[in-house]
């Protein structure tokens, strides 16, 4: 029996949809960062870093592709279409727009949930150096939580600078 009384399997189980309801949690709450918000906001730089709303959206797609695509398949960067260092992750071209990064995002997103589905926590992959696919999951559960923290502050900043809340 595992954990209260129940199988172990079911715990497993329960542990896996809870994992994959926490990192769609913080994938909504990034895509939702900018809902309302120009093409300029979404830019603006409110930091010295290359920290933008739309940068972070572009950096979690990047982080969705090492953790979620490399680390499972052994794929390079170029193969995955992805930048190739997390500061060039934050890098905005001219192209890039509101529409085009969500999109980009929520592909990615959607790539990571079947990679991930057809693994068990306890898999092991090697794509990037051996290690679970629990120690995957963690990893970008981590980094999700910083960045929509990070978005929730920058988003702040700039509703406040046109005299809105929330």
């Amino acid at each position: 029996m595992g954990p209260a009384g129940t199988a172990s399997g079911d715990w497993t189980n329960d542990l896996r949809h809870r994992l994959d309801e926490l990192l769609d949690g913080y994938r909504a709450a990034l895509l939702a960062s900018l809902d309302g918000l120009a093409e300029e906001q979404a830019r603006r730089r409110l930091v010295p870093s290359k920290t933008t709303l739309l940068g972070l959206l572009k950096h979690v797609t990047y982080v969705e592709g090492v953790w979620f695509d490399q680390a499972i398949s052994g794929r390079r960067y170029e193969e995955i279409g992805i930048a190739d260092t997390p500061d060039r992750s934050f890098t905005l071209t001219e192209s890039d727009t509101v529409n085009s990064v969500r999109q980009a995002y929520e592909r990615r997103c959607d790539e990571s949930r079947r990679a991930a589905a057809e693994l068990a926590l306890d898999d092991v992959v090697d794509g990037r150096g051996e290690r679970s696919v629990w120690a995957l999951y963690l990893q970008v559960l981590r980094e999700l939580a910083q960045h929509a923290g990070h978005a929730d502050i920058l988003r702040e900043q700039i509703l406040a600078s046109r005299g809105q809340r929330g």
